[in-house]
Parts: structure tokens; sequence; C-alpha cells
């Protein structure tokens, strides 16, 4: 199944729950078959790897890893608080984002 994610690279989120709470970052990647985006410094973890042919370092590597979509929020920078995302059409007909709260274009 593939979900419907609103946001997109390079957006300021807010993290709305979890050990994250309150911290902000951009969205490096998004995964619409999983339902989650990546944010870089949140949701870092350790990896332990072994040496191999192809990666001939070892040791502890930090990792981000994807956070659900839901536990996320972009930030309208107009009153700095976290928004949700809807659409609307310009005069073009062309289809926009805005945010929820302040009606205002994502750009």
């Amino acid at each position: 199944m593939v979900y419907k994610i609103r946001l997109k690279k390079d957006d300021n989120v807010v993290v709305l729950s979890g050990k994250y709470k309150g911290k902000t970052g951009k969205v490096t990647a998004t995964h619409p078959t999983e339902n989650k985006v990546t944010v870089e410094g949140i949701n870092i973890v350790k990896r332990h790897r072994k040496a191999t042919q192809a990666n001939p370092k070892s040791g502890i590597f930090e990792i981000t890893k994807p956070i659900w979509v839901s536990k996320v929020a972009l930030i309208d920078p107009s009153n700095k608080k976290p928004s949700k995302i809807a659409y609307k059409f310009d005069k073009a007909g062309k289809k926009i984002r805005v945010y929820k709260k302040s009606g205002k274009e994502i750009k």
C-alpha cells in the first residue's frame, strides 16, 4: 500500500510526540510505502557494523531512522507553530499546498 504523504523533502517539521517531542528538523526523505519520513537529527540509533569486503571499516555508526508521518507537523513560519497541510487551486488551476491554520501558500 502506498500512502499519500503531504510532506516533501526539505520541509521544516516539528515532532509532536515521542522521545524527540518539540525538536525540529528538515525532512531528508519520504517513504510512502511505510508511511514514514526521515528527519535529520531525529530518531538516531547506533548500529554495530562488522567489516566486509564491500565495507572494510567496522565500528559503531549512528543512523537516522524513519519516523511515522503522523508524529510530525509542518512549521508555519508566520507564527512558528505546527500546522497541517491543505490543498487549494490557484487561478491557473494548479494545485498548491497551503497551511491549514493561516491559509498561506507553502513555498
